[in-house]
Formats: C-alpha cells, structure tokens, sequence
C-alpha cells in the first residue's frame, strides 16, 4: 500500500473533508492538519501551503465563515466554521462520496 494518497485525490476531497472537520466545531488551520493526519493515520499530510488556499476558496463561496481571535501570548488566530451554506453544500458532497464508495466497493469485491 502506498504511504500518501495520489495528490489529485487529495485535491479532491480536500473540500469535504474541511467541511466535515468544521461541521465537529470551529478550528484554526494548524487544527485542521492535525486532525486530518490522526484521522487518516498518517496517510494524508496536508501542507499550510495547501490547506490555506482551500480555506480562502471555501470562505469566498461563503460555505465557510472566518473570524480572528487574539490568544493569551497576544498571537492573532484565524478561526474557522462552518457556514450554513457549508451544511447544505457537506450534505451534498456526503451523498456524492458514498456513491463514488459504493461503486468502487461493488466493483473491487
């Protein structure tokens, strides 16, 4: 088995995995890579390089909303949750993911 997924998988699931982690609660990006690696343990590594444009794509399609918080070091954090758009949109990508998975299931057994 390979150690990562092919990047344009990655790519492509990149939204729905971001919506699905944002949907468990508000988080920051650095957050957000860390969940993905525990969750798939190991196998997908997300980069701030690409997960940062995801977030700015998904804000700008306002499935997703933004806010800064200033920590106790004084640090300035980006937040991020999920948008009501962003539950709509989620619920649609589920239905389409668990059919591309059903297919390939029934194919590969």
């Amino acid at each position: 088995m390979p150690n990562s997924l092919s990047k344009d998988l990655v790519a492509a699931s990149s939204k729905p995995i971001v919506l699905a982690i944002l949907a468990r609660g508000e988080n920051y990006g650095y957050a957000i890579i860390q969940e993905v690696r525990e969750r798939s343990n190991g196998r997908v590594e997300w980069t701030e390089g690409m997960l940062y444009p995801v977030l700015h794509r998904l804000e700008e399609q306002k499935l997703i909303r933004a806010r800064w918080v200033v920590g106790e070091s004084g640090r300035k954090r980006k937040y991020y949750r999920l948008s009501p758009q962003g539950s709509k949109s989620l619920a649609s990508d589920r239905e389409e993911w668990n059919a591309v998975h059903g297919t390939l299931k029934a194919l590969w057994e």
